[in-house]
């Protein structure tokens, strides 16, 4: 026997936008729910940042979102802010640090921060409903004795097993395709296509990239060798650490300039980034001659690649005073521009954003609400903004929550 339960708001996703949305219309005095599929609130956040979540990022600004419209993040950015957020941490007495470039992690746990959403929530009096499933929302007008003034109401209507939810406010948090064993699915992008809303094409972002196979048959042997690097692609160059993998390329270099490279596309990579190669081999060179270029190399790179670029005869092992200056500019400019062509990318596995989503077109970027279907709200992932890697998509989804929490 199906029950019926009234809501003003209901939140689909118990992740960090819709937690933070949930938050914000509650404490508006808006009865509030939270619907999501799995058994626990904030799966994403609790594996973040190899636990200890990356939640924001001190130099956040919209230079660091991709989307088809780059204006449409500003809005939101600059009402809930990365130091609101960080003041909210604070107020918890959260312990954290800056690890690197800005990017703030907790000293302990990832935890502290879902407790501190958990506890926001029981303050403001948000229901969450965990493993749910959804089997059906329809749009329906409402009957005038529903407002006090007479007028229609429009609702929105829930079916999941047993109850019938209906609320005035639905606001889609449902995430991206990345990290599907942690529950990711398309739902929110098929129901903004339901509500007539356009979606542009959606990729993994944020993800390894593959070798071709005779690469892999090459590098695979080297996995496990980091070194910080310039990784660029269609004209975008990040400043990072590079992994070699058995599948091929990872480590942040390579994760940020994922977002950038497309399926045929090279990717350059600097291996030497803080040392010009060609000045090096000339000062070496002239205090000592007899060495040879694998000991000279070794001191700029590891090793293991050192051998591997060797064993390829891409240059030849040689005392350096063998040296020409041509030749000096020749292994200078191959270990300056190493470039790599992509197989593709380790895809949603792996992938922590989906870039695409919801076109921001069909949203207004003050309120998060779908332009042509009132009481309907995208916020997070799930809509075309992906922050860079370093705490910026967790900024993004506080502050596309809270902008929708004010209003929904």
């Amino acid at each position: 026997m199906s029950t019926e339960q009234s809501w003003d708001v209901i939140v689909i996703g118990a992740g960090a936008a819709g937690l933070f949305c949930a938050i914000e219309a509650a404490k508006r005095g808006r009865k509030t729910l939270v619907l999501d599929n799995g058994k626990r609130i904030g799966r994403k956040i609790l594996m973040s940042g190899g636990g200890r979540c990356n939640f924001t990022n001190m130099y956040t600004s919209p230079a660091n979102f991709l989307s088809q419209n780059k204006h449409f993040c500003k809005s939101a950015l600059s009402r809930y802010t990365q130091w609101d957020f960080i003041a909210l941490v604070q107020q918890y007495q959260i312990p954290y640090h800056e690890k690197t470039l800005g990017q703030l992690f907790c000293d302990d746990s990832a935890k502290d921060i879902v407790e501190m959403l958990q506890q926001e929530c029981d303050k403001a009096g948000v229901v969450i409903a965990l493993q749910q499933d959804i089997t059906a929302i329809e749009h329906v007008e409402g009957r005038p004795e529903e407002q006090d003034d007479g007028s229609l109401e429009s609702r929105y209507l829930l079916k999941t097993s047993g109850i019938s939810r209906s609320c005035a406010s639905l606001v889609v948090a449902s995430g991206g395709l990345s990290l599907p064993n942690l529950g990711a699915t398309a739902f929110g992008f098929q129901l903004a296509e339901q509500f007539g809303l356009k979606v542009l094409p959606i990729r993994a972002g944020l993800v390894p990239l593959t070798w071709q196979p005779d690469d892999k048959a090459l590098y695979e042997e080297i996995s496990g060798v980091a070194l910080p690097v310039t990784a660029e692609a269609n004209g975008t160059l990040f400043p990072e650490d590079m992994l070699f993998t058995h599948r091929g390329l990872s480590g942040p270099a390579i994760l940020q300039i994922s977002s950038f490279w497309l399926p045929g596309d090279p990717v350059t990579v600097n291996l030497s980034p803080q040392q010009n190669v060609a000045e090096f081999l000339n000062e070496t060179q002239q205090k000592h001659p007899d060495q040879e270029l694998k000991t000279a190399l070794t001191r700029l790179l590891p090793k293991r690649l050192v051998e591997k670029l060797l064993e390829q005869n891409l240059f030849t092992n040689q005392p350096l005073k063998a040296l020409n200056p041509k030749s000096r500019e020749r292994i200078a400019d191959l270990l300056h521009q190493f470039v790599f062509k992509p197989n593709g990318t380790e895809g949603y596995r792996t992938a922590e954003v989906t870039l695409g989503g919801v076109d921001t077109n069909e949203l207004s970027s003050k309120t998060m609400e779908a332009k042509n279907q009132p009481g309907l709200y995208f916020i997070g992932e799930v809509v075309d903004v992906t922050g860079w890697l370093g705490g910026y998509n967790f900024q993004w989804a506080w502050s596309s929550g809270w902008v929708a929490g004010q209003y929904c």
